[in-house]
């Protein structure tokens, strides 16, 4: 997949969200909303990454399905895209600069 077609995806997703939650007073709430939702978002990778490494309890690895990992990476990934360009964020200027930074380490 590429970049801009993920990128697409997620201002059709924005739009959706913003029909199906239009009651939102101002900007500040969906970035708080958003932001919210990006927490719960990770703290279920949070709980994929434990199950993993087989470091939760019994009775949740037992109901545990593996497949659930890569979709809670997704889920991040997405959730952060649009907390991003709620925040008018140009991403794809973002990660560009972000990776000349770490390619300049040494």
């Amino acid at each position: 997949m590429e970049l801009g077609n993920l990128l697409r995806f997620i201002e059709t997703e924005d739009e959706k969200l913003k029909k199906r939650y239009g009651s939102y007073i101002n900007q500040e709430e969906i970035i708080l909303a958003r932001t919210v939702k990006l927490g719960e978002e990770f703290g279920e990778l949070c709980e994929e990454v434990l199950a993993y490494n087989l470091l939760q309890r019994k009775q949740k690895l037992d109901n545990h399905d593996k497949e659930n990992l890569p979709e809670e990476f997704a889920d991040v990934i997405i959730t952060t895209l649009l907390v991003a360009k709620t925040m008018n964020v140009d991403i794809e200027k973002a990660l560009e600069e972000k990776m000349k930074k770490l390619n300049s380490r040494v």
